[in-house]
């Protein structure tokens, strides 16, 4: 079977060169079972490889050629390996999370062979501490962070005592939950409305309206007020050409301490997460000598519920679009910065809110533009960045979950660093806990575990802000 690539697919693919993979990953540390026997990781890594009903999502190969005209089309692999996508690896001693971390960063550097489907999946053993890790990692043409979020939760089950699960790539059953969260995890970012493109350019019936959209977006960009595109970002030191190798930090923070300091100052969960990133940005460049006078500015992905932005479609649903939030790094108060944070949100929000779903698509598409485009005609570091880094945060499980009898213990994302942004901070939820992933360039963003020494600071340091 052949099918075409939609144009948002064919952008992270021709985006992508050596230095730059576009995969998104996730790694997942488990608790093995009580009872668990010694031969418990090599049986559950047979098990894993003895799948035989794949998924199409993880057949399908990208094929450009001379038969295909030159145009990007997915095709299935005849010759399907699954050795090769599954592997087991083992982490040198003494088995710290800082050897785990080492392992995952070397992983999140290769690029993907696009002559074969675009993921791979390694079970990890030999942490100190009996646990046992996953480390995913698949192309942005296939799924965005989300969709990747879902597919881990389809894989799951609240039962402890669940055996014989199928693997995440294999087909679950016809009916039931699991199937339905399948097939929301294989809504891919790359299958985004065409309409959204064609609306952005002003073609068809769906333009109707965008003009006076967009230009009270760019009248908002030029006054420098919060808005779907940004005009005024600083260049900083990780607005330029990145290398191959990344380096991966994680760690977790009560899911109560931020929702206790959101509702001392009237501020929501994500704004505090993004103050936590912007006072730790600010002292990691404080260090290093190189914090700009302007304030940095974040793209932030968001989701406007239906029945408050009254925006949804008549199928429901989010509307999911991205604002440039000024993160406020020109200021020293900690309490100053996450007021900033937080009314910069809500003049996005509020811009957003007056959009259609079409248009809020098609905005968030303009103002990444520049992000993709840059790396596509090699002018990262030429032309003025667009944005300074990206903060997204992912809601995942709200309850204990398992795999095969293995509690999750925690999930933390690793996501894509770009030319022109060498840093990307993604954050997911999971039962009590905010779990941090910071990915960025190897030598760009120096001393990247820095941060996580940061953030942890800043959390403190809101706390005492608003009076806890």
């Amino acid at each position: 079977m052949v099918q075409p690539l939609d144009p948002t697919a064919v952008g992270f693919l021709f985006a992508e060169n050596h230095r730059m993979p576009m995969h998104v990953g996730g790694l997942q540390l488990f608790d093995k079972p009580e009872g668990a026997g010694r031969s418990f990781v090599q049986d559950l890594y047979a098990q894993l490889k003895s799948s035989d009903d794949i998924a199409p999502l993880f057949l399908k190969h990208p094929v450009r050629s001379v038969r295909t005209a030159g145009q990007w089309v997915w095709e299935y692999d005849d010759q399907f390996d699954i050795e090769y996508h599954v592997r087991h690896s083992a982490l040198p001693k003494p088995g710290r999370v800082r050897e785990l971390l080492e392992l995952v960063s070397r992983l999140h550097s290769t690029r993907l062979a696009t002559e074969r489907p675009l993921w791979e999946w390694n079970l990890i053993e030999g942490l100190r501490d009996g646990r046992v890790a996953f480390y995913c990692k698949l192309h942005h043409s296939l799924l965005d962070g989300v969709a990747a979020m879902r597919l881990l939760q389809s894989m799951l089950s609240p039962d402890p005592t669940q055996t014989d699960m199928p693997a995440p790539w294999e087909i679950r059953p016809s009916t039931g939950k699991s199937r339905d969260a399948q097939e929301r995890a294989e809504t891919s970012l790359a299958e985004l409305p065409v309409q959204a493109v064609r609306s952005a350019l002003g073609i068809g019936a769906e333009a109707v309206g965008l003009p006076s959209a967009l230009i009270r977006t760019l009248n908002k960009s030029v006054r420098n007020q919060t808005s779907a595109l940004a005009l005024y970002a600083p260049r900083t030191m990780f607005n330029q050409q990145i290398t191959a190798a990344r380096r991966f930090a994680a760690q977790g923070w009560p899911l109560e301490r931020i929702r206790t300091v959101g509702k001392a100052s009237g501020t929501t969960m994500n704004d505090v997460v993004l103050a936590m990133c912007s006072g730790a940005v600010r002292s990691y460049l404080l260090e290093l000598e190189a914090l700009p006078d302007s304030t940095l500015i974040s793209m932030v992905p968001v989701g406007l519920k239906a029945k408050e932005s009254h925006i949804a479609s008549e199928k429901g649903g989010n509307a999911i679009g991205a604002v440039m939030v000024k993160l406020g790094t020109d200021r020293a108060d900690p309490a100053d910065r996450l007021q900033a944070v937080h009314q910069s949100m809500l003049d996005g929000k509020r811009a957003l809110a007056a959009m259609t779903p079409t248009q809020i698509v098609a905005m968030s598409a303009l103002g990444q533009a520049p992000a993709i485009l840059g790396p596509m005609l090699k002018v990262s570091g030429v032309v003025k960045p667009p944005y300074n880094l990206i903060i997204s945060n992912v809601p995942g499980p709200r309850t204990t979950q398992y795999f095969n009898g293995m509690r999750l213990a925690g999930t933390y994302p690793l996501s894509i660093p770009i030319d022109g942004m060498a840093l990307n901070i993604t954050c997911n939820s999971y039962v009590d806990q905010m779990a941090f992933g910071l990915t960025g360039c190897r030598r760009t963003v120096p001393h990247l575990q820095r941060l996580l020494t940061h953030l942890d600071s800043e959390l403190g340091a809101l706390e005492k802000a608003t009076g806890l």
